[in-house]
């Protein structure tokens, strides 16, 4: 793994995700699967999926007997497993639900703030050869906090029509109404949309590829979206004590998700970052996804290696990471001077796979810098706010001339009327 001193590194990793970026012919590529879809419904899904996926589906809708096998074919430690996530999710995410709430500055006036949950929301989660659990867990279980009246999950069938069990196991803990066999733009869109089987929803979240990410950002307006997820990126920043073992195995624990990945340490310890470039090759050998993983490495991985702390700290600002991990001394004295960052882990036994699957927070995060105006995905996704707002006739009174005031400076005499009518009866 590369070392190099200061910042030099920065501008290109920001520049590493071009999912932003135009690509006409992709974007017409995508276009025609949404305007497919919307024209023609079932039958383009199906089309699609038959095409994309390698499988002639005769039902989108996932039917309760197909639940049920599922339920079997997944083994008791599982089942342990994801009702400990589920229920330490479930704890941290209940925390966010947000109430009503209403004041009086005055007689005569009551203000306040309607906390309502959205109607109905899309889950995607990626599917296929993949399975991902601990996904269905962290997009249902806000949505479901939250209150929101109608949960639909898409996901890609396998090869032979079905979903992987893990994932609709998951989906039946997390009460996800209904899961349909989909995939890619082509989901999106029915998502955005509806056909004949799929209703359209008023949100879609979840994580997906470059086909999935681009039809979000063109559906967006006529439904709301979460994010546009980039590659996924990981920051450690390190002392003269941290443990290099496990600063490596967490740099290539996001490194084997994509050649995209980017997996970079901040240090002020020259030796601590010579012993690091040694463990990451060493345990790189050892991946299942090495392929993957060294290319992550090769491109958008890197050892920082600056003077002081407060040099990280501005590193880290900079890149606004998805996910940061202090292991350093005294993390928790550290924590303010992060600004931009997706997920904070402190010390040396909160990896982040801890967060991915068991600790509570959510794992759907920002990435590519949009850290730093954005946030993790919560139950407050899936909830909205109305302004309330009753004045009696005096407190009215009191305010109108001043009303008037500022209506006829912006010349919209209309609004300064409606003033004016009220204004006589007083």
């Amino acid at each position: 793994m590369k070392i190099i001193r200061g910042a030099e590194f920065t501008e290109e990793l920001l520049k590493r995700d071009d999912s932003s970026q135009p690509d006409l012919e992709f974007d017409r590529n995508v276009l025609k699967i949404i305007d497919k879809v919307r024209s023609e419904g079932d039958t383009a899904v199906l089309d699609f999926t038959e095409r994309f996926d390698g499988v002639k589906l005769e039902s989108l809708l996932v039917t309760e007997a197909e639940i049920h096998e599922a339920e079997q074919a997944v083994t008791e430690d599982f089942y342990r497993a994801l009702r400990s996530a589920k229920k330490r999710i479930t704890t941290y995410h209940e925390a966010q639900k947000e109430q009503s709430w209403f004041l009086n500055p005055n007689e005569g006036i009551m203000l306040g703030q309607k906390v309502t949950p959205i109607d109905s929301v899309g889950l995607y989660v990626p599917g296929g050869k993949a399975a991902y659990p601990s996904t269905v867990l962290m997009n249902a279980l806000p949505a479901k906090i939250a209150g929101v009246g109608q949960i639909t999950m898409v996901t890609p069938p396998q090869r032979d029509g079905k979903i992987n069990p893990h994932v609709l196991v998951a989906a039946k803990e997390a009460d996800v109404h209904r899961i349909y066999k989909v995939g890619g733009a082509q989901a999106i869109a029915a998502l955005a949309y509806g056909t004949e089987t799929i209703e359209k929803v008023v949100k879609i979240t979840g994580p997906g590829n470059a086909y999935v990410a681009r039809a979000k950002k063109w559906v967006f307006g006529d439904v709301a979206i979460d994010m546009i997820a980039g590659p996924s990126e990981i920051c450690v920043v390190a002392d003269t004590n941290t443990n290099p073992v496990y600063a490596a195995a967490d740099l290539l624990s996001q490194a084997e998700h994509d050649e995209r990945a980017a997996a970079v340490c901040i240090t002020t310890c020259q030796s601590f970052a010579d012993k690091l470039s040694k463990e990451v090759d060493r345990q790189l050998a050892d991946l299942v996804r090495k392929e993957i993983a060294s290319q992550s490495i090769e491109k958008f991985g890197r050892i920082i290696v600056v003077d002081s702390l407060q040099e990280a700290f501005d590193i880290v600002n900079r890149l606004a990471p998805e996910h940061l991990e202090l292991m350093i001394d005294n993390p928790m004295e550290h924590l303010a001077a992060i600004r931009n960052a997706g997920a904070i882990f402190l010390g040396q036994h909160s990896p982040e796979a801890l967060g991915d699957y068991m600790a509570g927070p959510n794992h759907t995060l920002p990435t590519s810098g949009t850290a730093a105006f954005s946030s993790p995905l919560g139950v407050y996704d899936f909830m909205k706010k109305s302004s309330i707002i009753y004045y009696s006739e005096n407190a009215l009174a009191e305010v109108a001339d001043d009303i008037i005031v500022l209506a006829n400076a912006e010349q919209l005499t209309g609004h300064a009327n409606s003033i004016k009518v009220r204004k006589a009866g007083f």
